[in-house]
């Protein structure tokens, strides 16, 4: 602007630059990210102007939440672009024991696939355009509803809302949702290994039996209900 060139960005970058910031903004923007917030260096090319810290308030039914995944034997991980000291703080008050920071869009697909190397199933939720690279390599991947539209577009699933607690509920609804798939799969399957076989005539030469026709219509009606019902007992799920 002006013929001046402006940096804003991390403390590295302004390091990067060559300038060296005051002790005094050192030690604020240390303060800052032991809070939990991200700190913004603001500089021209010769020294700092400002230095912003911004921060994100941390839902209140977000270690909840975390307590809930742990208690379905899911590993919840932080993985953010934030510096360690704010990710470490977010970490401890979310009840996080895994944490990685300062981490590009890349670096965050690379540490996806690390985890799936070790031959783990991976399900990633985030709301930025950071977070799209990661949701593409994620085996399940969650966008929250309030976040880029990239991230959206990403994700296999959208949260309406930005509420994590919502997240444990989905991954049971799932299970619930597949269980009752093989339910109805299981009994489909058994209704017509025993049924088709009788239907055409099997036990005529030995029992002299023949399936009246309107018997198996029914029955096969009683097996689409039966399946239906099963279904529809998701509706109640709490």
């Amino acid at each position: 602007m002006g013929g001046e060139v402006y940096y804003a960005g991390s403390l590295s970058l302004i390091r990067g630059k060559g300038i060296v910031p005051d002790e005094a903004l050192l030690l604020f923007a240390e303060d800052e990210e032991e809070n939990a917030s991200t700190v913004i260096w603001f500089s021209d090319s010769r020294r700092v102007i400002a230095v912003l810290s911004v921060s994100d308030i941390v839902r209140a039914t977000s270690p909840e939440a975390v307590i809930r995944l742990g208690e379905m034997n899911i590993d919840v991980y932080l993985v953010t672009g934030d510096n360690r000291k704010t990710a470490e703080a977010v970490a401890r008050q979310t009840g996080i024991k895994h944490f990685e920071a300062e981490l590009m869009p890349s670096g965050k697909a690379e540490f996806v696939k690390t985890l799936q190397a070790s031959g783990r199933v991976v399900g990633m939720a985030g709301d930025g355009i950071n977070d799209s690279q990661a949701l593409v390599q994620a085996d399940v991947s969650i966008a929250m509803g309030r976040g880029s539209d990239i991230a959206i577009d990403a994700a296999g699933m959208t949260i309406i809302g930005n509420d994590l607690s919502v997240i444990p509920s989905a991954i049971r609804l799932s299970r619930n949702t597949v269980r009752t798939i093989r339910q109805n799969l299981f009994w489909a399957f058994i209704y017509n290994i025993v049924g088709i076989p009788i239907a055409a005539g099997v036990l005529y030469p030995i029992t002299g039996f023949l399936l009246n026709p309107m018997i198996a219509g029914a029955a096969m009606a009683l097996s689409s209900v039966s399946v239906v019902s099963n279904s529809l007992r998701l509706k109640y799920m709490k």
